[in-house]
């Protein structure tokens, strides 16, 4: 049984869940404070992928908030795991919790998903901006970790700068 998936035009699912300091977070409080909310949905704080790809956000963070687009992770990790995430990579967006998976459920962003050729259930990594009448513009799934803000960015038409190259 496939989860159904959110499309754009479609009214984005209302949610409020626990940020990493336990303090509830809503959809609706995000929209009013950023205006275009980018939410990304990711498996597990402290992993590799969903590591590259929260530090990415973190790092493309100025010209998305310049372009008027806050940006927040959900995962179904408990708060205590992802203050850990945040204090050791020094994330300044927030990042959500939703351990019983009902957002990301709402969402679909959980449920059947192919990991090493089987079909197992999970949190499907997706990507979603909701603009401010609460609709969605974007709903990406399955996307990979690496390289994929610089994708986001790009459909957003947001500039990144170039990433310097690492000393060798």
């Amino acid at each position: 049984m496939s989860t159904p998936r959110l499309e754009v035009g479609q009214i984005a699912p209302a949610f409020t869940l626990p940020d990493a300091d336990g303090t509830p977070t809503s959809l609706e409080e995000l929209i009013a404070e950023h205006g275009r909310v980018l939410v990304y949905v990711y498996p597990a704080a402290m992993t590799p992928g969903c590591t590259t790809e929260t530090v990415d956000f973190e790092n493309a963070l100025q010209q998305l908030s310049g372009a008027g687009i806050g940006v927040v992770g959900v995962s179904p990790d408990k708060p205590e795991k992802l203050a850990r995430f945040r204090d050791k990579h020094s994330i300044t967006f927030p990042l959500l919790s939703d351990p019983d998976k009902t957002m990301l459920t709402e969402w679909g962003a959980f449920g059947e998903k192919k990991n090493y050729g089987k079909t197992v259930m999970g949190v499907i990594r997706s990507t979603f901006v909701v603009d401010r009448d609460g609709t969605l513009s974007l709903a990406r799934y399955n996307v990979r970790a690496k390289g994929h803000v610089a994708m986001i960015a790009k459909l957003l038409g947001v500039e990144l700068p170039e990433p310097t190259p690492a000393e060798g």
